[in-house]
């Protein structure tokens, strides 16, 4: 199996499976192969998500929240709470611009 060299140097720079998986398009069992087979130890997540970054998580049009495990098991978005995160994102972006 051949490495790309943007998958090794992301591996040494520490970024996560996920991450590069998401930043390549590769599926993320192709970069826990590469890994292994540069003997680089598995990375945790580098950050967590910025405030905009969550509330635009929040907004994803499926109304699943991204990297959200509730205690209870279930999604806790109503409709309702899709349409005030989607109106919070618009805000937030009109006042970055």
């Amino acid at each position: 199996m051949k490495i790309r060299a943007d998958v090794a140097e992301l591996l040494r720079q520490g970024f996560n499976n996920v991450e590069i998986a998401e930043q390549t398009g590769l599926h993320k069992r192709t970069i826990a192969q590469a890994r292994h087979r540069l003997g680089l130890p598995n990375a945790k997540r580098r950050r967590t998500p910025t405030n905009l970054e969550r509330l635009y998580i929040e907004a994803v049009p499926t109304g699943r929240v991204k990297e959200y495990r509730p205690p209870t098991g279930r999604m806790p978005l109503s409709p309702d709470q899709q349409r005030a995160n989607r109106e919070r994102l618009l805000a937030a972006l009109r006042e970055a611009a």
